[in-house]
């Protein structure tokens, strides 16, 4: 059975807290696992969550400050470690390849996983699998930063009803599936259009247009809201959202589930978050995220 969850690993920015670790959040989606800005001390998040080296396929990185980058030394020296018989793909700004080059190699360790670097330096398509396409699109941070978006191919739920009264059942359900068509009968004639599932992770930004790009239509959206909303004049200074300009993000994009994560350590009360989101008009599903939190995608509609 696949499964599609996101594993929260660390929810703290910039700096991390006596409950709150730096960041890291794991999507597993179906037989693959997507690793996003480990921060420091990731690898021992992922022993607490119960993720293994091995579950890892791609590591997605938003920007080279290190409450989302300094992780990566462990992960990458655990996934050689471990010896993961497949290969991993590592994605992050190419404007940061120095740094990601220093961590990659911060001390030394027996390289036995191919481990391919594919940097980003614009917005667009960053890989295609039978399960989704990976996007990034630029966001506005004081350092160059891209966030990424997961799209599912559209496809067909079949209709038990329609291929009963066309008289479809056993081999043949598979053969108009592959074929489009059996004995006249088209496949639109006995199913109809599923869409597929999307998942956004925007971290460390302002507002911009690179922010709607990723949130749209998301049946789940992974946003920063390092700040609360009378603190907006920080946000933008420093390049980050608020907890009610994030909310509006999700609103305006059709966003079903909106967990809100990368909380400054000033704000004692993680409820104040949720109040002000839903201040801003959100109505749909929302969490605010914690460490070692385990969020199912929503089911599609």
């Amino acid at each position: 059975m696949s499964v599609r969850e996101l594993v929260v690993l660390g929810t703290a920015s910039q700096v991390p807290t006596r409950h709150r670790n730096h960041n890291g959040y794991l999507l597993r989606w179906d037989s693959e696992g997507i690793l996003f800005d480990p921060g420091e001390g990731t690898q021992r998040q992922m022993v607490r969550a119960g993720v293994a080296a091995h579950d890892l396929n791609r590591i997605c990185v938003t920007h080279f400050h290190g409450d989302h980058s300094l992780g990566l030394p462990g992960v990458i020296q655990r996934i050689n470690l471990d010896q993961v018989p497949h290969p991993v793909t590592a994605h992050y700004p190419r404007s940061g390849q120095r740094f990601f080059e220093r961590l990659r190699y911060a001390t030394a360790y027996r390289q036995t996983v191919r481990l391919a670097e594919a940097p980003v330096d614009a917005d667009g398509v960053l890989a295609r699998t039978r399960s989704y396409t990976l996007e990034a699109y630029r966001l506005s941070h004081p350092v160059e930063s891209y966030g990424y978006r997961l799209v599912e191919p559209d496809g067909r739920r079949m209709l038990p009803e329609r291929l009963a009264a066309h008289g479809i059942e056993g081999p043949d359900v598979g053969r108009i599936q592959r074929d489009g068509v059996l004995g006249g009968v088209t496949l639109d004639e006995v199913s109809e259009a599923r869409r597929g599932q999307r998942f956004a992770f925007v971290m460390d930004t302002r507002l911009c247009d690179g922010v709607y790009a990723l949130a749209d239509g998301c049946d789940m959206l992974v946003i920063e809201s390092t700040f609360l909303d009378e603190d907006e004049h920080l946000a933008v200074e420093h390049g980050h959202l608020t907890a009610g300009q994030a909310a509006r993000v999700a609103k305006a994009s059709d966003v079903r589930h909106l967990v809100l994560t990368h909380f400054s350590q000033r704000y004692s009360d993680p409820a104040e978050f949720e109040r002000q989101a839903r201040a801003a008009g959100f109505e749909g599903e929302l969490t605010v995220a914690y460490d070692l939190l385990r969020v199912p995608l929503p089911k599609r509609r």
